[in-house]
């Protein structure tokens, strides 16, 4: 049997006692860690560690984690590491900024050391998770096509580029076309999350999704104080 595998995890943070204290506590759980606390540096040591998630504060010098998440999200090699912010900034409008710009998760300052590394193990599980399903590898409506094997989404047979949660929730809506999926619903089974994580995230991923289907956005259906579901087109 295998050694289960060490997953690698980068911290950037520009005061040291925070990215110290993250090491260690990230270190204690079993993962492999670097910390940097110079926002230069993170193109290069991304590309050196090749970690499987990131934690970026929002606020630094020169460059912002919101300005990092962007350089991920256009780069090929990167654009899948899951992303969670770590930052002082907790209103609800810097979440929602956040997450439209490719994160999966965003925690707070003060953070509970408990709560960020169980944020970290759900982000961490998903691919296993989905691994085990037994979802359709294919799914087409209209000129809209997702293929699970490919990790890659088709619209008029032009590729878009998706973050992993976004591709996570199309195939979700896609392969139970007509039912209609509660915001609740979606949390538990694409974040696996519990339900008491505000579900405005939910709001905020459909309609990144829907921007990049373009003509087929209403593919997606609203219904109204309850969630989603997808239609046929």
């Amino acid at each position: 049997m295998s050694a289960p595998k060490i997953h690698r995890i980068l911290v950037l943070d520009d005061e040291p006692d925070v990215t110290e204290l993250l090491q260690y506590k990230l270190e204690q759980a079993g993962y492999r860690c670097m910390v940097l606390n110079d926002p230069l540096t993170f193109v290069a040591k991304v590309r050196e560690f090749e970690p499987d998630l990131m934690i970026l504060d929002i606020m630094m010098p020169e460059l912002n984690g919101l300005q990092l998440c962007r350089i991920a999200r256009a780069d090929p090699v990167m654009k899948d590491i899951p992303i969670i912010f770590l930052t002082a900034k907790g209103e609800a409008e810097d979440r929602v900024t956040g997450l439209e710009t490719g994160a999966e998760d965003y925690v707070s300052k003060p953070f509970n050391s408990k709560e960020l590394l169980l944020r970290i193990g759900n982000i961490l599980n998903r691919s296993v998770k989905l691994d085990d399903s037994a979802g359709q590898k294919r799914i087409e409506i209209g000129g809209v096509l997702i293929d699970e094997d490919l990790h890659q989404l088709q619209v008029d047979g032009e590729e878009v580029i998706l973050t992993a949660t976004e591709f996570r929730l199309l195939k979700l809506l896609m392969e139970r076309k007509g039912r209609v999926q509660s915001r609740e619903h979606l949390l538990v089974n694409v974040w696996h999350y519990d339900t008491d994580i505000e579900t405005r995230t939910v709001d905020t991923h459909v309609r990144r999704v829907r921007e990049k289907l373009g003509s087929y956005a209403h593919l997606i259906e609203t219904i109204r104080g309850v969630g989603y579901r997808a239609v046929d087109i």
